[in-house]
């Protein structure tokens, strides 16, 4: 393109990125750099930081809610809490605490991994297991709330 056209130069213009062109419009949060450049600074950056960031305010009406139910029981004996673990709604709201958490721990942990492991192989290493061990509380905390919802613990 020329200037005389009225249009920016094409120095101006995004390049294309991996993928293909580079995506424009309200979808991307990457800043003028990283939409030139064709990657942010970290290349998945910005995603990973909206991603903790909407964790954590998922979280926030979650723990509440937790709070106060768990503050109104009249008593805290398996029986009291199985009973309320067993009211559909609740069982919902418990089973999106649990994932909400597990995976806004996973993120926070994997940042800290990245960036004070430094050799490539323990650096994967410990990012699988962070991942592997995410997954298996998360799973092991669905699975203990449906067991207790549908009345499958003794």
């Amino acid at each position: 393109m020329t200037k005389s056209s009225g249009s920016m130069s094409s120095a101006a213009q995004p390049r294309p990125g991996r993928g293909g062109e580079a995506r424009q419009g309200p979808g991307n949060l990457r800043s003028p750099l990283g939409r030139a450049i064709g990657a942010g600074c970290a290349k998945q950056g910005v995603q990973h930081w909206w991603t903790q960031r909407l964790s954590a305010v998922a979280l926030v009406p979650l723990a509440i809610w937790f709070a106060v139910s768990m503050l109104s029981l009249p008593s805290h004996d398996y029986s009291t809490v199985s009973a309320w673990m067993a009211q559909g709604w609740t069982s919902v709201f418990l089973i999106l605490f649990v994932l909400s958490a597990a995976w806004h721990s996973q993120l926070g942990v994997r940042v800290v991994v990245e960036d004070y492991v430094h050799d490539s192989g323990t650096k994967s290493l410990a990012l699988a297991l962070v991942t592997f061990f995410h997954v298996v509380v998360a799973v092991a905390g669905v699975f203990a709330i449906l067991k207790v919802a549908f009345g499958g613990a003794a």
